[in-house]
């Protein structure tokens, strides 16, 4: 009798355990916070990343460094950019935020690329896609607020979330630079040296955060947390999603990130006892109203 366990091949099961990876390391981030400090998380994270990622990139090591030498100045901002930046601003938001306001926050991403194309590569907004960057702008600031208006008049906001929208901004930028990535470079070397990179621009935070006495306190739960963040989140959720977006394309793929602020205040719910508010629900609205009125289709004049 044939199995009827689902194979790691369908695209569709791929894109649904990458949003439970991805959401689960927010989870994490915000869980551990009082035994694995924030740079050290990203700094293991990484290392371990890497680990899993260099059997795969090891046949492609020729191409290594004349793809540095010819593109080092992209690659050195993907690297700090990706890598370095936006986790490690992630997780130090998650230090005095929660975990729902964090990826609620982060959900913002595909505004502030938006924004950022129109700021810096010339491109122009239509009429819905400036009114869906107003509506998710309303959206942040529902959530940052906690539903208090009252916060923006004191600017009594959470140091956490305002982290988090730094990292929405980092991981913007590394997003749209992300084009310019050298052409013909093999994914998985592009992932092994985009991670020794950061790793080194983590590396003298990480000693100046051991200097500050914040050390890892090894428990069990907390190195398993460690290990969760590098295997799933960073090495497999980038497999799967590659795969994924290989066979159903770019635009398919890109609507199950809009599960990832489903999924991660039911397993903060679960795991961390953090239940949604008001607030997060209106935000979270907003938010994905906004991402749908600035992503739908325009009829453009013809030039």
């Amino acid at each position: 009798m044939r199995s009827r366990i689902p194979r790691l091949d369908n695209p569709w099961l791929l894109l649904v355990l990458t949003v439970l990876f991805w959401s689960g390391n927010w989870v994490v981030g915000r869980g551990f916070r009082g035994d694995v400090p924030p740079v050290a998380l990203a700094f293991w994270r990484w290392m371990i990343a890497l680990a899993c990622v260099l059997p795969f990139a090891w046949p492609h090591r020729a191409e290594a460094w004349p793809a540095l030498r010819a593109h080092w100045r992209i690659l050195l901002a993907l690297g700090l950019l990706g890598i370095t930046g936006y986790n490690t601003l992630a997780y130090l938001g998650l230090q005095t935020t929660t975990a729902t306001n964090g990826v609620l926050l982060n959900s913002f991403i595909p505004i502030v690329i938006i924004g950022l194309g129109c700021a810096f590569l010339g491109k122009r907004l239509h009429a819905l896609q400036s009114l869906g960057v107003s509506v998710s702008l309303a959206g942040v600031t529902v959530i940052v607020a906690h539903g208090e208006l009252v916060r923006l008049a004191t600017l009594s906001f959470n140091p956490g979330d305002l982290w988090i929208m730094v990292s929405v901004f980092v991981w913007a930028g590394y997003t749209l630079l992300l084009q310019r990535r050298p052409a013909g470079l093999a994914p998985m070397l592009l992932l092994a040296l985009l991670t020794a990179i950061g790793l080194l621009g983590l590396l003298p935070f990480y000693l100046w955060e051991l200097a500050q006495g914040r050390v890892i306190h090894a428990t069990l739960p907390a190195l398993a947390g460690i290990a969760y963040t590098g295997i799933f989140p960073a090495f497999l959720g980038y497999v799967f999603w590659n795969r994924a977006v290989a066979r159903v394309g770019a635009a398919s793929a890109g609507l199950f990130i809009h599960l990832m602020p489903v999924a991660t205040p039911l397993l903060s719910a679960l795991f961390l006892g953090e239940a949604p508010q008001a607030y997060h629900f209106a935000g979270m609205a907003l938010i994905i109203a906004g991402i749908f009125l600035s992503t739908r289709p325009t009829q453009l004049p013809a030039s």
